[in-house]
């Protein structure tokens, strides 16, 4: 295997922005980090910690601001009352659970495939990878949609009140719509991400958000619609983010290579496709449904208002902590999938180390500050001095999550730029089902521990998720892997084949020149 110099950019000038020439680390596997020389890791150091730098900080913002436009449907709702809000909420709940993580899920098949195809130069292969993945999941929300219309039916059939199924139904099927968007935006984000063209997501998305808060307020109050309103400015302004990315795709200069237009080859090789999609949306979903599941079992404790009030605020802590591990996932994964498909298996396992370190650091200090507010933060959300008393003493279990996630959020980043995500959901199966929610029912219910006995079992399951992903990230033999890449693009490429013939011995050098 050729050495490559670090000052070896992996992407050519006309690539920027994609920012910066990440590291092209590549010592052998005897060599190992620490022995290259002094001056030259001090390089590497640098040059990866600005390019992860310039991933995960635009990831981040375009993370929290597609959440931010929920939170501000959810805020004009709320101004229409208890129903209105409640309906709303069970909606965008189920919503989540049954489709928008099943997008999610589906398109993060792209971060191997469009990362890979990248980091080998064969560019053209990440536009038919992106069309393949928007045509897969638009079949995917027809089904999907048939559920939400008959949201109500299902509502009802588990046992909840029949007025708020009927909203809840209702404010689905206005949302119907910002499923299809969904089909274009989540492969669009991940054909971006790995290019580590993201700064422009990060201005759309900002764009879309200030756009959405006064198509909200006028539909829901100014036109009447009452919070159906809320779902039609939802669904527009998905649209409008799709949009807006599309024709940053077709027009702009970054994207001059990967997309060179459509392509029937786009829609060959489905089932390839989706044995790597169906697998990460396993992954996906099953961690998301494991904390919704203990949304529902908070319902079943003694004093379920006081436990249910204490969870949302906690569940909306978490999600707020999850935006800088997530900007650390989305970089891990462009940065593995880039140098794996590079033939650079060793850049690769150094880039993981580091953003491993920074997602520990970012744990800790994250944790730090939760028990430091631990008094003050709970006032945020609610003046009930039963519930920030009851908060403020799950602020320790939080904390723990805080380090446990960035850590296991790192690794499952790690999963989709490989290409193991059949571990990883192997892994959050086991981890969620068989330790986690059985653990959680134990103390919560046979010990009476209540919502900290919930708690309890979450963490036990992130636990278990955090050691198995972490030896399976240990046990990796990087330049199979690297070979394994070489393999995936091969197996896709339909014209101006450059590649060696399946079964040939891989020569990584050539990608690389």
């Amino acid at each position: 295997m050729a050495k490559h110099s670090l000052k070896q950019p992996l992407l050519d000038k006309e690539d920027q922005p994609p920012v910066l020439p990440p590291s092209s680390y590549n010592g052998s596997e005897s060599q190992g980090l620490a022995e290259e020389p002094k001056g030259e890791f001090k390089t590497w150091l640098v040059e990866e910690l600005t390019h992860q730098f310039w991933l995960a900080g635009p990831m981040i913002l375009v993370n929290l601001l597609q959440y931010l436009l929920n939170v501000v449907s959810v805020m004009f709702v709320g101004h229409l009352g208890e129903l209105a809000l409640a309906s709303s909420s069970i909606a965008t709940s189920l919503a989540g659970v049954t489709g928008y993580h099943v997008m999610m899920g589906l398109a993060s098949a792209l971060e191997t495939l469009c990362g890979q195809a990248f980091g080998a130069k064969e560019y053209r292969l990440s536009g038919i990878f992106l069309q393949r993945a928007i045509f897969v999941l638009t079949l995917c929300a027809f089904p999907i949609s048939f559920v939400w219309w008959h949201m109500g039916t299902i509502l009802k059939f588990i046992g909840q009140d029949p007025s708020i199924s009927d909203g809840a139904m209702e404010y689905a099927r206005f949302l119907i719509p910002s499923l299809f968007a969904y089909a274009f935006l989540q492969p669009l984000v991940k054909f971006l991400q790995t290019q580590s063209a993201v700064n422009s997501m990060a201005v759309f998305s900002g764009i879309t958000l200030l756009f959405h808060a006064p198509l909200c307020y006028m539909l829901v109050f100014y036109f009447g619609i009452g919070f159906r309103g809320a779902a039609i400015a939802n669904s527009i302004s998905q649209w409008i983010n799709v949009i807006f990315l599309a024709l940053y795709v077709r027009f702009s200069p970054t994207c001059k290579r990967t997309w060179t237009g459509f392509s029937r080859e786009a829609l060959h090789d489905i089932f390839y496709f989706l044995k790597l999609a169906v697998p990460s949306t396993v992954m996906v979903c099953l961690e998301y449904w494991c904390f919704e599941s203990i949304v529902l079992l908070s319902g079943l404790l003694p004093n379920p208002k006081l436990e249910t009030s204490a969870l949302a605020i906690c569940l909306n802590t978490i999600a707020l902590m999850y935006m800088v591990p997530f900007g650390l996932s989305a970089a891990v994964s462009t940065r593995v999938s880039n140098e794996l498909g590079a033939g650079r298996p060793y850049a690769a396992k150094a880039a993981v180390k580091l953003t491993v370190s920074l997602a520990l650091l970012e744990g800790c200090l994250m944790s730090i500050l939760l028990i430091s507010v631990r008094g003050v933060w709970p006032y945020l959300y609610s003046g009930d001095a039963e519930v920030v008393n009851y908060v403020s003493k799950m602020v320790p279990f939080l904390a723990t999550l805080a380090i446990l996630d960035g850590f296991q959020g790192t690794l499952c980043g790690v999963a989709r730029g490989c290409g193991w995500q059949h571990l990883g959901a192997y892994t959050n199966l086991g981890a969620f089902y068989v330790i986690g929610i059985p653990t959680a029912l134990l103390m919560a219910f046979h010990f009476h521990l209540n919502g900290y006995g919930l708690w309890i079992g979450i963490i036990c399951g992130l636990v278990t998720q955090a050691f198995l992903l972490a030896v399976i990230t240990l046990t990796l033999n990087w330049q199979k892997l690297a070979d394994e890449a070489t393999d995936r693009v091969h197996h896709s490429y339909v014209e101006g084949d450059v590649l060696p013939k399946h079964g040939q011995k891989v020569d990584h050098s050539q990608l690389t020149q």
